[in-house]
Order: C-alpha cells, then sequence, then structure tokens
C-alpha cells in the first residue's frame, strides 16, 4: 500500500508540506498525528515552507491575488516530488483545484464562528462609537459596516500571534479572528464573544481542514482518505458550491454557513459590500445526499435577490 512513499529502511515516510506560520503547523502536526495513530508503521515528516501570501504582508490578499497564494508553492514542491500531500485551512483553497490535485481527506471541522478579541470591551455591541477594529477581511468588514457603521475599520495582516500582539500593543480596540484558530493555539482564553449565525456568517468552509494530494497517487489517496469525516464534508460541500455558483473570491465579500436539520441541510449566504455594508441573504433547506445542489439553489436566490451588483 505504501510502495509509492519515500522509502527508509523497514518504515515508509509521508512528507507534508505546510506553511510555516504557527496555525499552519500545528493544522499539519495535528494531520501528521492523527496519521500516526492510524498507521504505527508510518513515518510522517513535515516540510516546513514560506508562501507569497506570508510574506507579502503590507497589503490585503485581494489586492496581491487571494488565498490561492497559500497554495501554490506547496503545490510546486508535490510535483517536484518534495512532498506527498499538503494541509490546509479549506477556507484557503480554491473552489475549484487545478490539475492534478483532489482533496483526498476533509476531517472534522471544529467551531467555524468568528470570535471578537479585545482586552477591554466584552462584545461588539460595547464598544464605543468610532472605535479602532482590526480585520483584512472583507466579509467580516462588510458584516461590521452592516452591525455598526460607526467604526473605523483597519487593515490587520500577519499570523495570529501578531495579530495579537499588535491588539495589545494599542494599535486596536478589537480585532476580528476565527474561533478554531484561536482554540488550536490554545489561545481560546482570547475570545471575548462568539460571532455566531444567524446574524453573523462564517467563510465558506471556515474551520475545516483539508488534505491535498495528486489525484493519481493512488496509494496516498487511499491513506488519506482514512481522515475524512463525511458529516463535514457534506457541510462544506454545499458552501462551497454556493461559493462556486457565485463565482465568489476574497475580492469579494460572501459567507455560508451550513448545518444539519431534523429534515436535511440548512444553508444560509450572504453577499455583501465592504464599503458600506449593504448585503443581501438567502437561505434555503435540502437532502444531505444533495449538499451541491443546495449550494446552487442558495446562489440562485442570491442573485435574484441582487448579489449580481456586488459580485461585479
Amino acid at each position: 500500500m505504501y510502495a509509492c512513499f519515500r522509502d527508509n529502511g523497514d518504515m515508509k515516510t509521508l512528507r507534508i508540506a505546510t506553511r510555516k506560520s504557527p496555525l499552519a503547523l500545528w493544522q499539519s502536526k495535528h494531520i501528521a498525528t492523527r496519521l500516526r495513530e492510524r498507521h504505527p508503521a508510518l513515518a510522517v515528516e513535515l516540510v516546513p515552507m514560506s508562501t507569497r501570501g506570508d510574506e507579502i504582508l503590507d497589503r490585503s490578499l485581494a489586492a496581491i491575488g487571494g488565498k490561492g497564494l497559500f497554495l501554490k508553492e506547496l503545490e510546486l514542491a508535490m510535483l517536484r516530488g518534495e512532498a506527498d500531500c499538503a494541509v490546509h485551512s479549506l477556507k484557503d483553497v480554491p473552489m475549484e483545484l487545478e490539475a492534478p490535485f483532489v482533496l483526498a481527506a476533509i476531517p472534522e471541522r471544529e467551531d467555524s464562528a468568528d470570535a471578537f478579541v479585545s482586552p477591554r470591551h466584552e462584545a461588539l455591541d460595547a464598544l464605543p462609537p468610532g472605535a479602532r477594529v482590526g480585520t483584512s477581511s472583507l466579509r467580516r468588514q462588510a458584516q461590521l459596516r452592516a452591525l455598526r457603521p460607526d467604526l473605523q475599520l483597519l487593515d490587520l495582516r500577519g499570523n495570529v500571534n501578531t495579530r495579537l500582539a499588535k491588539l495589545d500593543a494599542g494599535e486596536y480596540d478589537a480585532i476580528i479572528l476565527a474561533c478554531a484558530g484561536l482554540s488550536r493555539l490554545g489561545l481560546g482564553g482570547r475570545i471575548r464573544a462568539r460571532l455566531t449565525p444567524p446574524q453573523w456568517l462564517p467563510a465558506p468552509a471556515q474551520a475545516a481542514l483539508a488534505v491535498e494530494c495528486k489525484e493519481g497517487d493512488a496509494a496516498i489517496r487511499a491513506l488519506l482518505s482514512g481522515l475524512d469525516h463525511a458529516p463535514t464534508r457534506t457541510l462544506v460541500e454545499a458552501e462551497r458550491a454556493m461559493n462556486r455558483a457565485l463565482h465568489g473570491s476574497c475580492h469579494v465579500p460572501v459567507a455560508a454557513f451550513a448545518e444539519y436539520t431534523d429534515r436535511g441541510l440548512r444553508l444560509q449566504g450572504l453577499v455583501g459590500s465592504a464599503a458600506d455594508g449593504r448585503q443581501v441573504r438567502a437561505e434555503n433547506s435540502g437532502a444531505r445526499a444533495q449538499p451541491e445542489a443546495l449550494g446552487r439553489q442558495v446562489a440562485r436566490q442570491l442573485l435574484e435577490a441582487g448579489a449580481g451588483g456586488f459580485l461585479q
């Protein structure tokens, strides 16, 4: 089964390409641990790499080419034979993967909510007029402007610890981060309030991980598939299908949240404007076996409600 892996004597080795940020390393180490638990005879090595998205911190992701910048170097490492797979935050993975890559595993998702983080204020509603809030996410900016048009919204880039350090240094009154990222780094205590549906929607596939490999590497795909969590894959397929149908990217504020109900799946979607907080929302329900159809349906509803104006 492991014949295509790098030979290491009596043990075969799987190499995981990963970004160098603390959160990316945690995510890759988590996947490595899961694989070692399932396959004790398998050695797992991390191949840390710097990506263009990590290196350019003085401009927004939308301005420098989008979240796909976090993937490209890792994919090139796989093509060069320097790594067998790569671990990503699924919300950073483009809606359409370039050949010859495939998402072999989507493990169980953690808390998909956004986090309100502030040293002095308990919640978004408690911020004084004109307070400075840091986030470079257009999705978060659009929802902040809709809820609190009086706030000053300031760009915020860098890894989680860098962002927290800027907050603690007084550059912001509050910042918005992902709950899952804080929890994974042992920083869950910094969460002052969770921003949750229906009032606030996360990014499509937020808090889910994805393990990518080459489609033709059958043995590696089989190895990784054991980490796949079918209920999570169903939910994120609905969210990503909606985003794909809208041709959404980090250039446009798009949010989505899918959940299970007694009757199947429910999907809520949002498209907005980071400039003035205008937004359109839609939701619908569908069968668990057809998450992509549900995603396309909610996308159609959003377009019928006027989302096309924002997407242009």
